[in-house]
């Protein structure tokens, strides 16, 4: 198979224009557009739809596509091997992360990354929901939950702790718990599609899940940082993860609830990316670069 008719395609689907992506690799737009033809003649599907207004990647473009950045990937990692190829790393990482702990922590060192490599572009999928990674085509993700898929890999960051809170004024008005059966009574602020979590007494045993049976969820949301904030302003009482508001529990604008409780939960946050690929220089840097910077110990618990 033609690994440029394959470098085209996938500069072309990135871009949204034949054109451009053919300059970009010195073709001329007729020789960019026969050699997409042939590469669709390759594996008999079209991969691209043109009209004279725009291109769009079709059905069996976008199934191609994840596979179509692995065989680059291998093919530059077999030239590296060789010692051929560029000595910078270079190209455009496309990275997936939950946008509430990516406003905090990811964002604020990206200026400081791309000065040490200049020749990497960074492509940001931030969303609080779930992505696929192979599906999307990305070559790393942010994760803060349990990892079970077997098609993924993965390097471990932090811990992620849950804990129970609610501001000082909720409280003030509505009382604050004394045991996990005192939060029936209570309002609720539940992240959507959140699975129960169980919620254990300080010998170990199950005092009950969270949130519970027959909660009232004043606020249910998708977004980790409206969550926190509609708890700040005392809608409610919400678990969140020690990362999102160790601010807050420090300057005293949210409070935790039943401390000496502790949230059971095998979630923690990794570094992910699909097991079939290369593990590239682009990605290689990006993950040691995070790592430094974030994590031994994580930045919410450290004293200064």
């Amino acid at each position: 198979m033609d690994t440029e008719g394959i470098r085209l395609f996938v500069l072309a689907a990135d871009m949204l224009n034949i054109t451009a992506a053919g300059r970009q690799l010195g073709l001329a737009p007729a020789v960019a557009s026969a050699r997409l033809s042939k590469l669709e003649k390759q594996v008999g599907s079209d991969l691209l739809h043109r009209s004279t207004r725009k291109v769009t990647l079709s059905l069996e473009g976008a199934e191609f596509l994840p596979y179509a950045r692995e065989i680059l990937a291998q093919e530059d990692a077999a030239l590296a091997a060789l010692g051929h190829g560029d000595t910078e790393v270079s190209g455009t990482l496309r990275f997936a992360a939950s946008s509430t702990f990516a406003q905090l922590f990811i964002v604020p060192i990206v200026p400081e990354f791309l000065k040490f490599y200049p020749a990497i572009n960074l492509e940001l999928k931030l969303s609080d929901t779930r992505t696929n990674l192979i599906e999307g085509g990305y070559d790393l993700a942010l994760r803060n939950y349990a990892i079970e898929d077997s098609s993924l890999k993965a390097r471990k960051l932090a811990e992620d702790k849950r804990i129970l809170c609610a501001s000082p004024e909720y409280l003030a008005q509505y009382g604050t718990p004394q045991n996990p059966d005192d939060l029936i009574h209570h309002q609720m602020v539940i992240f959507m599609d959140a699975k129960p979590r169980k919620l254990l007494s300080n010998n170990g045993k199950p005092a009950c899940t969270f949130p519970p049976r027959n909660a009232q969820e004043r606020i249910v949301c998708d977004d980790g940082t409206s969550m926190r904030i509609a708890t700040i302003l005392g809608s409610g009482i919400s678990m969140n993860s020690s990362w999102s508001i160790y601010k807050e529990i420090k300057d005293g604008s949210l409070v935790r609830v039943l401390p000496d409780y502790e949230i059971k939960d095998q979630s923690a946050i990794w570094l992910v990316y699909p097991k079939s690929n290369v593990l590239t220089a682009k990605v290689r840097v990006f993950i040691d670069f995070i790592l430094e910077k974030i994590g031994k110990p994580p930045i919410w618990e450290r004293s200064t």
